[in-house]
């Protein structure tokens, strides 16, 4: 992936970032994106759970963690490539960052039945908060160019 671009570097511990890595080279997103949703998610804590059961670092549904072959919800590897393989399958079926980040927060089904991010507080204020760390706005000309459409397209950040 080359160097990292200013725009969308968290607080990722460093012992956590080969792990992003390794996950945004498999799935061709960028490693400051999957940062952003971890620390939206779980705060980079690789035990967290959420009340309504998501677990470890990308705060995976037990359902989804089942279905991307996770047999330890709180590996930090498994968690964090399961997260990223599942986002890239959002991205493709939707085609737009903001779609994609909506159905990881609310589900798929919600962004379907809205036609576009639900009009949940706690989806829009989500989707907000990680295009805003990746210094994007929702709907506005980002400073960074979109996420690639396909796994095997190149990420590229303009200034």
């Amino acid at each position: 992936m080359g160097g990292r671009p200013e725009c969308g570097q968290g607080r990722c511990p460093p012992g956590l970032r080969p792990i992003f890595e390794a996950a945004a080279r498999e799935t061709g997103l960028p490693v400051a994106l999957l940062e952003a949703v971890a620390e939206a998610e779980s705060g980079f804590n690789p035990r967290a759970v959420s009340p309504a059961g998501a677990a470890g670092l990308m705060q995976l549904m037990p359902s989804t963690a089942r279905a991307l072959g996770v047999t330890d919800v709180f590996d930090p590897w498994q968690n964090v490539l399961a997260g990223a393989r599942y986002l890239r399958g959002l991205l493709d079926r939707f085609g737009s960052l903001e779609l994609a980040l909506a159905a990881y927060n609310a589900g798929p089904g919600a962004v379907e039945k809205w036609g576009g991010v639900p009009r949940y507080r706690e989806t829009r204020s989500y989707v907000s908060k990680i295009l805003a760390s990746l210094g994007r706005d929702p709907g506005g000309a980002p400073p960074c160019s979109a996420v690639p459409a396909t796994k095997n397209a190149v990420w590229v950040w303009s200034r």
